[in-house]
């Protein structure tokens, strides 16, 4: 597999409740890219995913948030589920983090129910993206040109809409991590 992401580091903030294929492929495909991927969650330890319709493994947390910093990574990444995004989207200092990688230009994907993050950390309005169908109307009324597509890529930030488009979602997540800082037009 390609080492076209060698020298770059990536973040994914989880949480309780993330949708586990949501977390585990797209750091299964960052890493045969040759990331280095660190699981960034509230809590120090393990965080447990749902699988589908039921609880699933536990994740290592490989860094507290209290202990990021998103100078340290060259991108970021927001699973889906439903618990993992509606906790997150009401921690601040989640949305601090998340803030940072945009006002950087650094890629940021988000997939599911993880744009509810980016809502509340005020770094949707003007863009095009996609989502789980149900927080749809949200988006729109983020100022979001909301579309139902398995993958949007908009100035660096990547969205699908669920566990179906994951394929499509780690092949652009690796394009554009690979490309670096984008030069973000909205606000």
């Amino acid at each position: 597999m390609s080492q076209q992401l060698s020298e770059k580091q990536v973040a994914i903030l989880a949480t309780h409740g993330f949708e586990e294929s949501e977390l585990s492929e797209p750091k299964a495909a960052l890493e045969r890219a040759g990331a280095t991927v660190h699981v960034v969650a509230p809590d120090k330890g393990s965080i447990r995913a749902w699988a589908s319709t039921d609880w699933g493994d536990d994740y290592a947390v490989d860094r507290s948030l209290d202990k990021a910093d998103a100078n340290d990574y060259h991108a970021l990444v927001l699973p889906g589920g439903l618990f993992n995004p509606d906790a997150l989207r009401q921690d601040e200092k989640a949305l601090n983090f998340t803030r940072q990688f945009f006002e950087a230009g650094k890629p940021v994907g988000a997939i599911c129910h993880g744009p509810w993050v980016l809502i509340n950390a005020g770094v949707v309005k003007g863009r095009r993206m996609t989502s789980y169908p149900s927080i749809s109307q949200d988006l729109k009324n983020a100022g979001v040109d909301w579309v139902d597509q398995e993958v949007v890529v908009d100035s660096g930030l990547v969205t699908s809409r669920s566990p179906k488009d994951l394929e499509a979602f780690c092949g652009k997540l690796v394009e554009e991590i690979g490309e670096g800082r984008h030069s973000h037009q909205h606000a």
